[in-house]
């Protein structure tokens, strides 16, 4: 394979532009005297994704008891961090919108991704880890490098695709032999160009990595876990025909017991068609 990573993500910076409201709320995020509102204001310059957060807000990915009427009101019930990485998530998932229908259907590639992040945050919740809405983005965004390879790289996503279905191997592993690399270190490096925390960046690299430590040990323990689990319930697909193989460190450290499964099920697919239709819009 002659493709570099550092090429492909050349095109992806030519080809795609974040949304404007992406960059004027990364501006204010890194600003000290930023404030809530300052949030609210770059929001509420963007409708239609002033209407994806609210309609999220009033779902049962959050279950407030009471409705959330206005932008203001939905920083303060969600907190200032937590609604950066919605935003993030929200953007960075609007702009992929020409691959090939033949490789993948954007459709199911959304669904399971989204299952993913849900499920992740719900795994993070147990955990009490502290913003669970990072978790969220790690599961939305940790198959972003598969649509950069669908996208500029399309007969040999086609040949890695066969290979997987005809071997019945893990898709990651196909892509190794035929491009060099996988779709998960092709999204480390876009996400680090679009200047994301390396706390997201790093266990999106390492979501199939069995060997080597994480510097994030437990996000990527929880979004290895959250995968295997979307994966086996076939909610969705981005590719993958085969449940990946599960790790059994990430498995303890994500801190789930097989009774917890059933519960966690039920609540995955709770949540998950509301979500699904407003990142859908």
């Amino acid at each position: 394979m002659s493709v570099t990573i550092s090429q492909l993500i050349a095109k992806v910076r030519t080809v795609y532009s974040l949304p404007q409201t992406f960059h004027r709320l990364q501006e204010v995020v890194q600003n000290p005297d930023s404030s809530m509102s300052d949030i609210g204001e770059v929001l509420m310059a963007d409708q239609a994704l002033s209407a994806r957060i609210l309609q999220l807000a009033n779902s049962s990915f959050y279950g407030f008891p009471s409705r959330i009427e206005t932008i203001s009101h939905a920083v303060t019930m969600i907190g200032a961090e937590q609604m950066v990485a919605l935003v993030q998530g929200t953007c960075v998932a609007s702009i992929f919108s020409h691959v090939p229908r033949e490789l993948v259907n954007m459709e199911l590639f959304w669904k399971h991704s989204i299952a993913c992040g849900v499920t992740a945050r719900l795994i993070a919740a147990r955990r009490r880890e502290p913003n669970t809405e990072r978790f969220f983005l790690l599961g939305l965004l940790h198959d972003i490098g598969r649509l950069v390879l669908f996208q500029h790289l399309p007969a040999e996503s086609a040949v890695a695709l066969a290979s997987a279905g005809r071997d019945q191997r893990p898709l990651h592993r196909t892509e190794l032999e035929v491009f060099g690399f996988d779709h998960a270190a092709i999204g480390y490096e876009l996400l680090r160009t679009w200047k994301l925390p390396s706390r997201l960046c790093e266990p999106i690299k390492m979501h199939h990595n069995y060997t080597a430590g994480s510097i994030y040990p437990v996000e990527t323990a929880i979004l290895h876990t959250a995968d295997v689990i979307v994966n086996a319930m076939r909610c969705g697909t981005s590719g993958e025909r085969f449940v990946p193989p599960l790790h059994a460190p990430h498995w303890e450290l994500a801190g789930l017991g097989v009774e917890m499964l059933a519960p966690l099920q039920k609540e995955i697919h709770r949540q998950l068609e509301e979500v699904t239709k407003t990142f859908l819009l």
